[in-house]
């Protein structure tokens, strides 16, 4: 367990999910994986075309390292790497499906309000 999910526990379990699922482009990352199945890297790169590498390296990383996701690496050459999500990782459907139906309520609700006064 990374070190600031366990600072997290110690607040509340709201505080558990974010700093595990709190991140740029990782749920965005975890619903593409339950969408879609396996991915290697630059699948997902053109998925998030705004996301560095760098970044999107990092949350990868650090959604393995919390296990929900896992990285195969196939010995070939040259090396093929792919991310799936663990069983830990497919208990994040429901969440998923409903913060994406409340972004694209918000997105038609709020948006427009918001592109008026600016």
């Amino acid at each position: 367990m990374r070190a600031s999910v366990q600072r997290a526990a110690q607040v509340c379990p709201v505080e558990i999910a974010v700093a595990v699922l709190g991140g740029a482009w990782k749920l965005t990352i975890v619903k593409h994986l339950l969408e879609h199945g396996v991915h290697r890297t630059h699948e997902l790169h053109r998925r998030l075309p705004t996301a560095s590498e760098r970044t999107l390296t990092r949350q990868l990383r650090e959604l393995e390292e919390d296990g929900i996701i896992q990285r195969t690496v196939h010995p070939q050459v040259p090396p093929k790497v792919e991310y799936a999500l663990t069983e830990l990782g497919t208990t994040l459907r429901a969440v998923v499906q409903q913060m994406d139906h409340w972004g694209a309520t918000y997105g038609t609700t709020q948006a427009p309000a918001t592109a008026r006064t600016t």
